[in-house]
């Protein structure tokens, strides 16, 4: 059943990648293989040997200690506000990402995670034949994220082609903040959102591989990426790292205030009008997508509501939903929908990618404009892909 299931979850993706592919004659199945047996090879390393368990248990431990570090820093300014025994989602949760973006900042200035990032992308431009910028920004937004990441490609953003952009954003989507991982991991199993955070890098290549396939001209890549912003002094970049680690707890909180309220509402008048919850409702809409990556059928409703309420708010709303469910459902729900989860595939991101490469170069930035639901789509079948080689292994 594993290897049907798997079957049909690559079948959902090849068949929605083909329908709305560019240019269907031109899809190369050479480096889409290539990557995607690079994708079992490593969920098979990462879950189901000593070694990858062992990693990722340490990377889940290493990450466990910052988030407690960072809760120290909280509970010295907030303490006081916190109730005994009880975990408040804001100080617990969102402002550790502060301490986190500060090592962040600390392995850029010493351009040790410019160095790692471009040659994992080096690497993988061999598997795969794509250009280094496209492997660069891969690899990249899965330390950065889909904002920052574009700032380190300022220079090259305005001279690659729309084909080349589309592949470029769908990356950036399809990844997540490292700043953020921590905090993933206080709702989520941690060893599912390491195996997303790798799986996601080759997904999204593959599916933009799929509906966007092209080939480079001879001269067309470009060189001399990863030269983002610079500090004049390491307690400058502590200052910067600080308040933008700051700014986007901020932001992920007032994102979740809005979107349960919203969703509350919207919940409240479809059980008012109909008897039965908007949720509810997208569940059954993502039932069979979710049966179809490998999920059983007696779980997939509830599985396709969580997913679609990541589709139509945020990660980390569907986050916190899934987290009140998870204790009842089977291992192999919960290791599918984590890794789902995990990346910024959702209708808000359209618009922040939009306004990160607008505020960089307007005429880009139209263009992400212009393809922006397709995206959406392929940044979201992404994450489908991602899910169904997790669920193989569980």
């Amino acid at each position: 059943m594993r290897i049907l299931y798997l079957l049909t979850g690559l079948a959902l993706v090849f068949i929605v990648c083909s329908l709305f592919s560019y240019n269907r004659k031109g899809i190369r199945l050479r480096p889409v293989l290539a990557m995607l047996a690079a994708q079992l090879i490593l969920a098979f390393l990462l879950l189901n040997t000593q070694v990858g368990i062992w990693l990722i248990s340490l990377v889940s431990r290493m990450f466990g200690k910052l988030v407690d570090f960072g809760i120290a820093g909280v509970d010295f300014v907030f303490g006081g506000l916190e109730n005994p025994g009880a975990s408040t989602f804001f100080l617990d949760v969102l402002l550790p990402i502060v301490f986190i973006s500060i090592l962040i900042g600390i392995l850029n200035f010493f351009r040790i995670l410019p160095w790692i990032i471009k040659y994992v992308g080096l690497g993988l431009s061999k598997l795969n034949g794509m250009g280094k910028l496209e492997n660069y920004i891969a690899v990249s937004s899965a330390f950065l994220g889909q904002s920052e990441v574009f700032l380190t490609t300022k220079q090259q953003l305005g001279l690659v082609s729309r084909r080349r952009l589309y592949t470029l954003c769908t990356s950036a989507m399809s990844a997540v903040s490292m700043a953020i991982v921590g905090a993933y991991m206080t709702m989520l199993p941690p060893k599912y959102v390491v195996v997303a955070i790798v799986l996601n890098i080759l997904s999204a290549l593959i599916v933009a591989n799929l509906i966007n396939p092209y080939e480079l001209a001879e001269g067309e890549d470009l060189y001399g990426i990863g030269e983002g912003e610079k500090h004049d002094s390491f307690f400058q970049m502590i200052s910067d790292s600080i308040m933008d680690g700051f700014k986007v707890a901020i932001i992920v909180g007032a994102m979740l205030i809005g979107y349960i309220a919203l969703i509350a509402m919207i919940n409240y008048l479809f059980e008012l009008v109909f008897q039965i919850s908007f949720q509810a409702v997208l569940g059954y809409i993502f039932a069979p997508v979710a049966f179809l990556m490998g999920v059983p059928w007696g779980e997939a409703v509830q599985a396709g509501s969580v997913m679609a309420t990541k589709l139509i708010s945020n990660e980390f709303v569907a986050m916190l939903s899934f987290k009140d469910m998870a204790g009842g459902l089977s291992a192999k729900t919960v290791a599918i929908v984590s890794v789902f989860l995990v990346s910024f595939a959702n209708f808000s991101s359209v618009g922040i990618i939009t306004g990160s490469v607008k505020a960089l170069n307007e005429k880009q930035g139209d263009q992400v404009a212009r393809f922006g639901l397709r995206l959406l789509l392929g940044s979201t079948v992404a994450s489908v892909l991602s899910g169904t080689i997790a669920g193989l292994f569980i």
